[in-house]
């Protein structure tokens, strides 16, 4: 439908049907909402109008589509920004020969997803824990070095010293050829960003994620960081990113259907007007890096139950724009098509047979997660945090494992 020439932009829906205006003296349109009568199309289609159809929505809805606009608006502002630039990236860190590597190293294919889900006994259950527990000290720390002017080949250097200071092996460093001992993912960087000497800028938000490899387990955990001044929209994307993986968990127990976790991330980001990249998926993670099931964050018809001592990820990652990607050339860096804003947090879960729900509060590196919040013991809204672990109280919330 053209609009004429003398007019800066089309006019609105408004203007077309208002009786003020010289469009409703040309009766050439005519609009009529989405539950019209037969009579309304046929009485216009006699006179020659074009018929446009309106569905009527709801107050909450148009409030969010108003501030949904003026978010993208907002963008014009990322885009005024320079685009990630690829900085050099320095040589691969050395890990001491005492310390144990895990069995992927030697091969810059990626590992297969293994078919075998991640159940652990008690033993294995203390051992995924130390390794968490090392992976979050090590991720709040880094997150300490987020600052302007900072690299994130310094952010690198200071995660591998300390990864390796506790006798751990960083797990992306070599894993499918990765060279770095941390994924550092910044502004329109969705995942997998390899750290090099650009240095972070006043606004900058930076997920980092660390996953370490201790006594035959994986630890991973990542969070998004705020550099400097960060502006609201950017501030409001890194929280309801966050709020949308705490929906997902709310939903973990004995029995329950993973695909459910794919609706409550989805109804929750719609809310906000904001997309789900569907590209990277949760997955379970334990002895190997990544296995079944995995796990979509968006609405899907997936099969699949939760099982008592399974451990599996949820880590939606959230954009302002566009969901899809792009690729650096060097085959790990995924951006942001329009090289908007994105967001990630990841945990790792696991169930237990009294229903508990014992989460290592972590994120994926590759695309798993863990991130224990070292809290020492209390109890609040019927969950207990002890050690960095938090048990959410399903069932029998007076028997703990």
């Amino acid at each position: 439908m053209g609009f004429p020439a003398s007019m800066s932009s089309p006019p609105s829906l408004l203007q077309l049907s208002s009786s003020s205006s010289s469009w409703s003296k040309s009766a050439l349109f005519s609009v009529a909402p989405i539950s019209f009568s037969p009579s309304t199309v046929k009485n216009a289609l006699c006179r020659k109008r074009l018929v446009i159809l309106s569905k009527r929505i709801s107050p909450l809805e148009e409030a969010m589509r108003i501030r949904r606009e003026r978010e993208l608006q907002n963008t014009t502002k990322f885009r005024k920004r320079p685009p990630l630039r690829r900085g050099r990236v320095s040589p691969r860190l050395p890990v001491p020969d005492d310390i144990p590597k895990p069995p992927y190293l030697g091969s810059n294919e990626l590992p297969d997803i293994a078919s075998e889900h991640q159940i652990h006994d008690s033993e294995g259950i203390v051992k995924m824990r130390a390794a968490c527990e090392l992976a979050a000290r090590v991720l709040e720390n880094a997150g300490k070095l987020v600052r302007p002017s900072v690299t994130t080949n310094e952010i690198d250097k200071a995660v591998h010293q300390m990864i390796i200071d506790a006798g751990a092996y960083p797990s992306p460093l070599g894993y499918g050829g990765f060279p770095k001992s941390v994924c550092t993912s910044v502004n329109e960087c969705m995942c997998h960003g390899i750290p090099d000497t650009r240095q972070l800028q006043d606004g900058d938000i930076i997920n980092i994620d660390v996953t370490v490899y201790l006594n035959g387990y994986h630890g991973d955990t990542s969070k998004t960081f705020l550099c400097g001044n960060v502006s609201d929209a950017l501030k409001r994307l890194v929280k309801v990113t966050e709020e949308c993986l705490e929906r997902g968990i709310a939903l973990c127990k004995d029995g329950a259907s993973f695909k459910k976790i794919g609706k409550r991330i989805s109804e929750h980001a719609e809310k906000y007007g904001y997309g789900v990249v569907e590209r990277f998926v949760g997955h379970g993670v334990g002895t190997v890096f990544h296995s079944e099931p995995l796990i979509l964050h968006n609405r899907n018809d997936r099969p699949g139950v939760m099982v008592e001592g399974e451990t599996f990820t949820i880590e939606p990652i959230l954009t302002i724009g566009s969901t899809e990607c792009v690729t650096w050339p060097d085959n790990w860096t995924t951006l942001t098509a329009d090289g908007s804003p994105a967001a990630q947090f990841e945990h790792t879960i696991l169930i237990t047979r009294t229903g508990l729900i014992l989460q290592f509060r972590l994120v994926l590196s590759m695309m798993v997660s863990l991130k224990p919040r070292l809290i020492s013991l209390s109890v609040r809204d019927s969950t207990i945090r002890v050690c960095g672990l938090r048990l959410a109280c399903h069932h029998n919330s007076d028997k703990l494992d």
